[in-house]
């Protein structure tokens, strides 16, 4: 049996009933900040033919207003939101950054094992 993760966390988009979007996060650990908590986005994804039109904004949206509902209850351990992104991937470093306001930190070297380039930037959002 698994166990059940918070629904907020992990969404779909529709699309005349059809899943045509989605966005995966989970909330971890700060290794920065001990005892303190951050959302991590493990994956953002539309389909090529639905992009443009709002649903990627709208699932950040969505993981961004749960996190100012719960920030007093169940999310109050959490400070920021992070991803990475791969160094090559200049329109998601624009979607987040110009749109949601987070900022461009380190490069991760060799991050990723089977995509060329390997390598990433993490992508953060302060929110408190």
């Amino acid at each position: 049996m698994a166990k059940k993760h918070d629904e907020n966390l992990c969404k779909f988009a529709y699309w005349n009933g059809f899943a045509v979007g989605a966005i995966c996060t989970r909330v971890e650990a700060n290794p920065d900040c001990q005892g303190r908590n951050r959302i991590y986005i493990m994956t953002l994804g539309v389909l090529a033919a639905y992009r443009n039109h709002g649903i990627g904004s709208k699932l950040v949206a969505s993981v961004l207003d749960y996190f100012e509902a719960e920030k007093d209850g169940k999310l109050s351990t959490v400070d920021e939101i992070m991803l990475h992104v791969q160094t090559s991937n200049s329109d998601a470093m624009e979607f987040y950054g110009t749109k949601f306001g987070f900022e461009k930190g380190e490069l991760v070297e060799n991050y990723y094992k089977r995509i060329d380039p390997p390598h990433c930037y993490i992508l953060r959002k302060k929110l408190r």
